[in-house]
Order: structure tokens, then sequence, then C-alpha cells
């Protein structure tokens, strides 16, 4: 990741993507550069136009968990419906049983 950022980085500073500025950028960053990951990089970079490719890019939307609250309340909801089927079915055999009874 820190080698995709270090591209994007330089690419906004208007410098140009070359194996040796990356490096520079990884090392600043306090990190030891993979020389086959940069390689890589530059070699696929190359053939992208990175303005387009960042216009055309879809920002995920975050969402945050729901509180554990909530999900408990959503728990206990489950078990009252389950508990009302139970009663339901119940008292559907109990008036089955009245009749064969």
């Amino acid at each position: 990741m820190e080698y995709i950022y270090a591209a994007l980085l330089l690419h906004r500073l208007g410098k140009e993507l070359t194996e040796e500025n990356i490096k520079k950028v990884v090392k600043a960053a306090g990190v030891e550069p993979d020389e086959v990951k940069v390689k890589a990089l530059v070699a696929a970079l190359n053939e992208i136009n990175i303005d387009e490719a960042l216009k055309t890019a879809v920002a995920m939307p975050v969402t945050a968990a729901p509180p554990a609250e909530e999900k408990k309340e959503e728990v206990k909801k489950e078990e009252e419906k389950k508990e009302e089927e139970e009663k339901k079915e119940e008292e559907a055999l109990e008036g089955l049983a009245a009749l064969f009874g």
C-alpha cells in the first residue's frame, strides 16, 4: 500500500514516477523499499493514465457498525417473534387435541 501512496504523492506533486523516486518516498516513510514491488509498480503505472483512473474511481462509503445495544435489541425482537410463533403452534395443536381427545 505504501508504494501506491508514494506513486500518488509523486503524481500529485508533478514528479516523474521512476523507481528511484518511489524508493526515496518509501524510504522517507521509514520503510525499506522492496525492489521487486517498486519495479512492478512502475511497469504497471507506465500503461495507466492516473488522472483518468482517479476520476473514474468509485469511492466506497464507509458505514459504521451499529452500536452493541441495537444488536441486543434486534436479537431480543427475533427471540420474541420465535416465542410468539411457538405459542401459536401450541395453541393450534391444543385445538386439534380437543377435537380428537
